[in-house]
């Protein structure tokens, strides 16, 4: 099966995240001895449990109190009335079956019982239909006769422990003595034990950094505070080795918000982190500071600014450019008091359950809430420009620097995307098929979309392994925005070191109005240099290479070659270079071309694009700006 980023479930997390995850290795190192937010000992995290259920994200007069807004809330309405529609789907379909279709992964049935369950009981709890709970049972019983929950995949163990954790809380008054023994042995065995030798070891996923860790804790810490009551011993150990190893993720957000795995992995790490968190409030009265730690009060932003004017994102690393749903947007407006978050998640077409719970009724758009036009994130390493919020027609630009090392990344330094009038002009291609031969091994730099080349960004001397070091951390160094300009220039030097003693790229939206992209480049002796830009347009080369012009749905772009003099314009298809590595089984990335410039014999050069929308006719021509140094910008 194909990693494929426009579908979305509930929840609205990419498909590729959740038929797929993230195969990383196993993490070697030791988790540190002393959490920067401290955790009481096992023996007194339950000390004010909840002990009546529901008890997990909401109570009994949290669900009567969502019916009363129900009332007078229209979106609320129509939210309920797409949820009802959902769940007679689901009436009609078989329960869940175990199936591995790619030998490794059982999580798209993990997300699938998940998604079902929290629908089914919600809408019990609001409308009182028992069919809804029977149908629940049915999933929920079938899933407990499976041999287990596949733990060499942990993700897929993690996610189905959260969804017993939603059955057995949200209907635990439904379930009579046996069938709430079925649900407890099945969490037990299948997933809390699962995770115990892990968290004993401090191994995988309990300290890695990334989205494995807040998942695999998010899901086995919603399981253990259900059962709380019932297994105090089991569920204390794991919910203090939880709280623990959670912190090592939550340091990942950083110093503004951002998130390294970029924009889709960022809505599932933040997902589960939120559903924890706010387990912990409901059914422990506290979250022991963790919400407070960090910059994870600021991370709601991070997918307001890296998403386009046409609601598509900067999807950097393995992510598609699709929008970002995401239900805990209404969580983080809502105790971090930035109704701007909740205006964000407002838009969703597909609510999930946890929509609906959460809601926020917070109307202030970016603009309104004064949000600035521009926004570098350290960290990650990202630079965000735009013309103007709330305008589908506004220029947006994304732009990073960032670590080669970090989970799920390409070797995309530099890379960059580019909206206007109305159409994304430079693209990134996303993610490759998760299945293919090493993909996140030996074999992960041979595949197109992930070298390089495959991005909009430099190439030097191809043909000499992976186009940039895939241990090259790099940084913007400078970042202004003002009411006329903004821009950002990142020192790339790292990932060229082999071949190039200084590469440094900036780009600015100059005037509000047009793009620059300029690179400086030395070497200590000649190099050969290619740029790219991947785009869907139609280009025509005109003016002996020098102008390019990109037409699509009725806009028109022009780009122009400011410097050096001898430069020219190229098209070419979205394939690797003759000298690449050319795997047969890869994304052949039909109707995709690429804008191409490509230097040789060079040592010390200057080269500078302009990317700017055609105005109507009786605008006047283009004005090309003029070139300066980096250093003078």
């Amino acid at each position: 099966m194909k990693h494929k980023l426009t579908l979305a479930l509930s929840f609205a997390l990419p498909i590729g995240l959740l038929l797929f995850g993230t195969p990383t290795l196993p993490v070697l190192a030791a988790a540190p001895t002393k959490p920067a937010v401290p955790i009481p000992s096992a023996t007194n995290i339950l000390a004010h449990l909840r002990p009546t259920h529901p008890r997990l994200l909401a109570t009994s007069a949290d669900f009567a109190k969502l019916k009363e807004r129900m009332a007078t809330d229209s979106q609320l309405q129509s939210w309920h009335a797409k949820l009802q529609a959902q769940a007679q789907e689901i009436m009609t379909a078989a329960p869940s079956r175990y199936e591995i279709p790619d030998g490794l992964r059982l999580l798209a049935t993990s997300r699938r019982v998940m998604n079902r369950v929290y629908t089914l009981a919600l809408l019990y709890r609001l409308d009182g239909d028992k069919r809804y709970a029977e149908r629940a049972w049915q999933e929920l019983a079938d899933a407990a006769n499976f041999p287990d929950w596949n733990p060499r995949h942990f993700l897929d163990t993690a996610e189905m422990t959260h969804a017993f954790a939603i059955g057995y809380d949200w209907l635990y008054d439904v379930w009579t003595p046996e069938q709430r023994a079925t649900l407890q042995q099945a969490m037990v065995e299948k997933g809390l034990k699962a995770a115990l030798p892990i968290y004993r070891a401090r191994r995988w996923w309990a300290v890695a950094h990334h989205n494995w860790n807040q998942v695999c804790n998010g899901g086995i810490g919603m399981g253990a505070m259900a059962l709380a009551d019932v297994e105090p011993d089991l569920a204390g150990e794991i919910l203090h080795d939880a709280l623990e190893s959670i912190q090592l993720a939550m340091a990942e957000f950083a110093p503004d918000g951002a998130w390294k795995e970029g924009p889709g992995y960022w809505n599932y790490a933040t997902f589960y982190n939120v559903v924890f968190l706010a387990g912990l409030q409901s059914a422990l009265s506290t979250d022991f500071g963790l919400s407070q730690f960090g910059a994870f009060k600021d991370t709601g932003l991070f997918p307001i600014y890296v998403t386009g004017p046409l609601g598509r994102t900067f999807n950097y690393a393995d992510g598609g450019d699709h929008a970002i749903f995401a239900s805990q947007m209404f969580w983080l407006a809502r105790v971090f008091h930035q109704p701007v978050l909740a205006s964000y998640e407002r838009r969703a077409t597909s609510p999930s359950a946890l929509d609906l719970l959460w809601y926020d009724p917070a109307d202030t758009n970016p603009k309104a809430a004064s949000l600035p036009l521009d926004k570098y994130f350290r960290g990650a390493e990202v630079a965000l420009l735009r013309s103007e919020w709330d305008n589908p027609q506004a220029l947006f630009v994304g732009f990073k620097a960032g670590d080669n090392k970090a989970n799920h990344s390409h070797l995309d330094l530099g890379s960059f995307v580019f909206d206007a009038a109305g159409v994304r002009w430079a693209m990134d291609l996303g993610a490759d098929d998760y299945n293919l031969p090493g993909y996140f091994g030996g074999q992960r730099w041979n595949y197109y979309r992930l070298r390089a080349e495959g991005q909009n960004t430099l190439v030097i001397n191809p043909g000499q392994g992976p186009d940039q070091d895939p241990k090259a951390s790099t940084r913007i160094t400078r970042f202004e925005s003002t009411p006329k300009r903004a821009f950002a220039i990142a020192d790339l030097t790292p990932a060229y070191a082999r071949n190039a003693s200084r590469v440094w790229r900036g780009i600015e939206l100059l005037d509000r109005e047009k793009v620059v992209v300029q690179d400086e480049i030395q070497a200590d002796k000649p190099i050969e240099l290619w740029w790219f830009m991947h785009t869907p347009a139609r280009v025509k080369i005109e003016d002996n290479g020098r102008t390019a012009t990109l037409q699509q749905v009725g806009a028109q772009l022009h780009a122009e070659i400011l410097s050096p003099s001898g430069a020219s314009f190229q098209i070419m298809d979205a394939e690797p270079l003759p000298a690449s590595p050319h795997p047969e089984k890869q994304a052949r990335n039909e109707r995709i071309r690429k804008l191409a410039i490509h230097l040789t014999d060079i040592s010390n050069t200057r080269l500078a694009v302009l990317l700017a929308p055609k105005p109507a006719k009786d605008e006047g021509a283009i004005q090309p700006p003029k070139v300066s140094s980096l250093a003078e910008w």
